[in-house]
């Protein structure tokens, strides 16, 4: 199985190279369009700021690719907010795959970024196969994804968001399965199997 991770200039690829190494799985980190377009699976992660991030992906044509993959394409954290329909981060239009706003959290009593470990429920679809509801993953976002039809998780902080989203082949969660242990590789895994 060819896994290959998108690289553009947001971080946070080697925590998911060494996830996808737990689990067996040796990726390789591309932005080449055909070495994508090859690819079994593909992982679109990221920790950054919106549009410096969707600015380089259209001076590579990475947007154009994204757009029109068929194979399971698994975004993570600011990945899945880039294939949202646009992001209030930098007042970004996204790839809108995902219908729906990504906004940023404005609550006096809460802190931004939320940081840490937090549960998700109504939990839909095979990517949580053998995960339990109200299982903890973990969290690093000051922006979040609005509540949307194509929701297949939801957490809460100050109000109830989109944890994970579906449209076709397309999945995106705003926790990192990669720094979630136990869950997070069951996630993975079950992205791989897909």
């Amino acid at each position: 199985m060819k896994v290959v991770i998108i690289k553009y200039n947001a971080g946070n690829i080697q925590s998911v190279l060494l996830a996808l190494q737990r689990l067996g799985v040796q990726a390789t980190v591309s932005n080449d369009l055909q070495t994508l377009e090859q690819a079994d699976k593909i992982i679109f992660p990221g920790v950054g700021e919106a549009s410096s991030a969707m600015a380089y992906l259209r001076e590579h044509k990475l947007d154009e690719l994204i757009i029109r993959l068929k194979q399971p394409v698994l975004g993570i954290c600011l990945g899945m907010q880039l294939l949202c329909t646009s992001s209030e981060e930098g007042h970004t239009k996204g790839l809108n795959i995902f219908q729906t706003a990504v906004k940023k959290f404005r609550h006096d009593d809460l802190k931004v970024p939320q940081i840490g470990w937090n549960q998700i429920v109504q939990l839909k679809g095979p990517l949580f196969e053998g995960i339990e509801a109200q299982s903890y993953y973990y969290f690093v976002h000051s922006y979040y994804a609005c509540l949307s039809s194509q929701g297949i998780a939801q957490a809460h902080y100050g109000h109830a968001y989109e944890a994970a989203l579906q449209n076709d082949n397309f999945f995106g969660v705003q926790f990192h399965p990669e720094k979630s242990g136990g869950v997070g590789d069951q996630f993975l895994h079950n992205f791989l199997k897909l």
